[in-house]
């Protein structure tokens, strides 16, 4: 008897409720009363959407992200926010955004760091640690939604960052070890189990990642260390790992005292056979046997030839669940009601991974006779997307297999390019410039919507596009910014606004997934091979040019990041949907030099977390991703300047890669890391600019000109100031212009201030 549960449900809600509702409250527009009660009705809807599964998740719940809900569940608060006014989701707030809802005015409030879940797009609050840190456990919001679901007659099982993966997630603010910490935050979790214990609670889900990493053995000893200290508790622990092979780790983790062990068995599967025969007859073995990650519909006839023979050597030993949590994916394939039919009936999000994971366990309980007709047509689903012409294009394989060698090299070097394009541009020292958008209001959403549905026409929407644009270069104007950009106001996201216009994809209304906060993403959806069938971006970056003597910048994203933050077709490498993507944006970028755009901006920002988890694993990776970058970029000539942007993300281990891509400027995001991201340059001499970013605009707090200076100052110590661009750390889409005109007006200031 297989049994099912599940490692953590997308948390926003179908209609991103609680998106909503953060902001209403961050606006002062809802008291935190109505936010906690539309928490509480969003879990129970989640958990109701959950009850076939034989043990549901609980605290896989957060109102802002995961690991900043372990930092408070440990009482691992900066000192920053122990003095000020308000209670605990105030402080939470303020760690996460740098400023709660009774934060008035400029607040002072350093956010947390915020950086990459591994190899997803979602991004969590780095823990903070110094050698005097305390944990002091409060565990009183994870014991409240533990009652709530017992309450409405659900079996529970709490999931919890695991105490070793929480410190290696961390950093240190001073020259302390993070492991050194172990024995206190133990001790808070030996005390968390406890209490959990007397609850009621049986089994708890402690999750582990970082066992698919290359660990020291300093870490793999501090595992070892640690579940010997938690084995003593009476709960039973259900140890999870995901997103990868565990490799040299796997002896290590069938050591560990738990009662379980989930491995991701998409991932994996190749070691489940080593990992049955290394636990004792007593071990549950969960497997992850649902893509969490991506959205396409499970082979279940595959799947149950596999797994037959492993439910009759395990019996009730065998559980089974998604490969990951569901967090990544969208919630109800149910809510596309405009999405092709045949591709619609390909997919699978989380309402139907979790109806795939019962459809499994009744095959493995009952026999595939009890369920032959929902497994035919899966069947036959899995068939027409074989079969289907729509996904196979001849005349694009034929393209990439004639790539050239020489379509990833530009015309110079970067210093011949750099004399001409100085000379070209003229541009002042520490040269000012953004990301690229700017807000995005009301009234262009509005706009936006209208043309989608029909209710304008296509010159009523050019023309309100090309007012919101006039407003952006008149505003850059006014603030004496050196290099300009269209705003982007025709845009509603940086990936789906171009895969709507390649061939090769498709697009949801409602798939949205968390990126961080109340930030969501609406991933397209490569389905076949990829073209571009026309101009993308030319006529807007034409026309603002037109409004302006001073250069205006044409943005485009880059084709790892179109990638990466899309879900991708499985049944090709993804190398070769890179490539494809490449000579779309290629032919993109040379039709805007064309136009008389000569500083191009192809985007980059999810460069890092396509990395295999392994480092001995990058280079293969490395290899096509660069290149990709450099057969978009690379065709253009001497004059015209091509800059590529980074975020969130540690790029320093990778440093010699992204000077291979040879653009001619990085942006980089530096202003919630203090410039840490800058250490790299002391010992590695990056050769060509740089915009290192000095205002966080993932927070409303509007930088000071002399905290911008020092920044910039920072960098200057590390790369030449002749190199040194200044610039925002991301684009300001999500921002108002409230916020947006002082702080540039700052950002221009300290440039100023710079040159003197």
């Amino acid at each position: 008897m297989a049994i099912l549960h599940n490692l953590g449900f997308p948390r926003i809600g179908a209609k991103r409720e609680l998106k909503f509702e953060l902001e209403k409250f961050w606006s002062n527009k809802i008291s935190e009363k109505t936010l906690q009660n539309t928490a509480q009705t969003l879990r129970a809807k989640h958990w109701e959407s959950q009850k076939d599964l034989n043990l549901v998740p609980v605290g896989d719940f957060s109102f802002y992200d995961q690991v900043l809900d372990t930092s408070f569940l440990l009482g691992n608060i900066p000192d920053r926010v122990s003095d000020l006014e308000g209670g605990s989701l105030d402080n939470y707030f303020r760690i996460a955004r740098g400023r709660s809802a009774i934060d008035t005015g400029c607040s002072c409030v350093h956010a947390g760091e915020m950086t990459k879940w591994f190899d997803t797009n979602y991004h969590y609050i780095v823990p903070e640690f110094t050698k005097n840190t305390e944990f002091n456990l409060d565990s009183s919001r994870l014991l409240s939604q533990v009652n709530e679901a017992k309450a409405l007659g659900h079996d529970v099982k709490p999931v919890i960052l695991g105490p070793v993966s929480y410190l290696w997630l961390g950093k240190t603010k001073d020259e302390s070890q993070k492991i050194a910490l172990l024995d206190k935050a133990l001790l808070a979790y030996s005390q968390l189990l406890a209490e959990l214990a007397q609850s009621g609670v049986n089994w708890v889900q402690i999750d582990e990642p970082i066992l698919v990493t290359e660990l020291s053995h300093e870490w793999q000893q501090a595992l070892s260390k640690a579940y010997q200290t938690l084995s003593t508790s009476s709960v039973k622990l259900l140890l999870a790992t995901y997103f990868g092979q565990l490799k040299e780790n796997l002896p290590l983790l069938c050591e560990l005292p738990v009662a379980g062990v989930h491995l991701d068995a998409i991932n994996a599967k190749d070691e489940v056979a080593a990992l049955i025969e290394n636990l004792n007859e007593q071990q549950v073995v969960s497997l992850g046997v649902i893509n969490g990650r991506n959205i396409w519909k499970t082979d279940l006839t595959a799947l149950l030839d596999w797994l037959e023979p492993l439910s009759k050597q395990l019996e009730q030993r065998l559980w089974i669940a998604p490969s990951c949590s569901l967090l990544h994916v969208p919630v109800d394939l149910n809510s596309e009601v405009k999405l092709d039919a045949e591709i619609k009936n390909w997919l699978a999000f989380a309402t139907q991974k979790l109806a795939e994971l019962s459809l499994v366990a009744q095959a493995l309980n009952e026999g595939r006779d009890s369920c032959a007709q929902a497994i035919a047509d899966n069947a036959a689903a899995i068939e027409s997307r074989q079969n289907s012409p729509r996904v196979n294009n001849p005349t694009v394989k034929q393209r990439v297999a004639s790539i050239t060698d020489e379509m990833a090299l530009r015309q110079s070097p970067y210093e011949a390019r750099a004399a001409v394009q100085k000379e070209i541009f003229n541009l002042p020292a520490y040269p000012t410039t953004t990301i690229g958008s700017f807000p995005q209001t009301t009234e262009i959403r509005q706009a936006r919507r209208q043309f989608k549905n029909g209710d304008i026409s296509e010159v009523e929407y050019s023309k309100l596009m090309k007012a919101e644009i006039q407003l952006c270069v008149d505003i850059q104007h006014e603030l004496e910014l050196d290099v300009l950009v269209h705003g982007e106001p025709e845009r509603n996201d940086m990936v789906e606004y171009f895969g709507e216009q390649l061939d090769g994809y498709a697009f949801s209304q409602f798939g949205w997934v968390q990126s961080y906060g109340s930030r969501c993403v609406k991933p397209p959806i490569i389905f076949g091979d990829i073209s571009r069938p026309k101009a993308m971006t030319v006529q807007w970056s034409e026309f603002a040019q037109t409004l302006t003597d001073k250069p205006m910048k044409g943005m485009l994203t880059g084709p790892v990041t179109i990638l990466n933050w899309s879900f991708v077709r499985d049944d090709q490498p993804r190398s070769t949907s890179c490539l494809q993507l490449a000579l779309a944006i290629r032919d993109e970028v040379l039709d805007l030099e064309k136009a008389g755009i000569n500083i191009i901006q192809i985007d980059e920002a999810a460069l890092r977390e396509g990395l295999p988890l392994r480092q001995s694993q990058w280079q293969e990776y490395i290899d096509w991703a660069i290149k990709s970058f450099k057969i978009t970029s690379n065709g253009v000539s001497d004059k015209t300047q091509i800059h590529t942007h980074m975020c969130y993300s540690e790029f320093n281990d990778m440093i010699s890669a992204i000077a291979d891509m040879d653009a001619d400027v990085i942006t980089i995001e530096t202003s919630r890391s203090d410039m840490e991201l800058l250490d790299v340059f002391d010992e590695f001499n990056y050769p060509n600019e740089i915009g290192p970013g000095v205002y966080d605009i993932h927070t409303p707090n509007i930088p000071t000109v002399d905290y911008m200076v020092t920044l910039m100052e920072k960098a200057g110590e590390r790369i030449p100031a002749e190199r040194l661009w200044v610039n925002p750390d991301c684009g300001l889409k999500t921002r108002g212009w409230a916020e947006v005109k002082p702080a540039l007006e700052n950002m221009v200031k300290a440039a100023k201030q710079l040159r003197v």
